[in-house]
């Protein structure tokens, strides 16, 4: 690993954040069950802590899109690799995302989830970038509004890489 890599969020300050909105969700579904949609692959590390920190029942699905653009942002247009397991139809649903930027991937897949007839549809994410907002986008829980950087850690990866991560760093160039 020859980059250099500056830590944003340490993973102290995310675990405390992540417990955080767990509790927010606990209070907001109290009484029901949620069933968290995980979106592949960078959701994945926040998703299972955030799940972990959840009182009421949890159910757990998992969903990976691909979104077509010219490599270097998303058009939007998107391309489901990996489907659901389970129906929607009913079901108190909070989608849970690592990263929301243009929100363009995003906007369309909430579209596609609302057709299969959820009671409530809601989007949870770690790391939020509002200021590259293209597509309105409803984040309901929002771990950290952060700087328009390159991230990496805790899900999050450049090339595959740094995934694991225990917390969000940004990559800098080297000078």
């Amino acid at each position: 690993m020859s980059d250099k890599i500056r830590v944003l969020l340490p993973e102290e300050q995310v675990n405390d954040k992540i417990q955080e909105i767990g509790e927010q969700i606990s209070r907001d579904y109290q009484g029901k069950s949620v069933h968290l949609i995980c979106v592949l692959k960078g959701s994945v590390f926040f998703a299972c802590e955030l799940a972990k920190r959840i009182t009421v029942p949890v159910t757990l699905d998992f969903m990976s899109v691909s979104s077509y653009g010219d490599g270097t942002s998303s058009s939007g247009v998107v391309k489901i690799i990996k489907d659901l397991d389970e129906p929607l139809e009913g079901k108190d649903v909070l989608i849970v995302e690592d990263i929301i930027d243009s929100g363009r991937t995003l906007s369309y897949l909430i579209e596609i989830l609302k057709q299969r007839h959820p009671s409530t549809l809601r989007l949870c994410t770690l790391l939020d970038k509002p200021e590259r907002r293209v597509k309105d986008v409803k984040v309901d829980y929002v771990c950290f509004n952060i700087p328009d950087e390159f991230v990496v850690g805790y899900g999050l990866d450049y090339a595959q890489k740094y995934r694991n991560l225990p917390y969000v760093g940004v990559i800098e160039p080297e000078a």
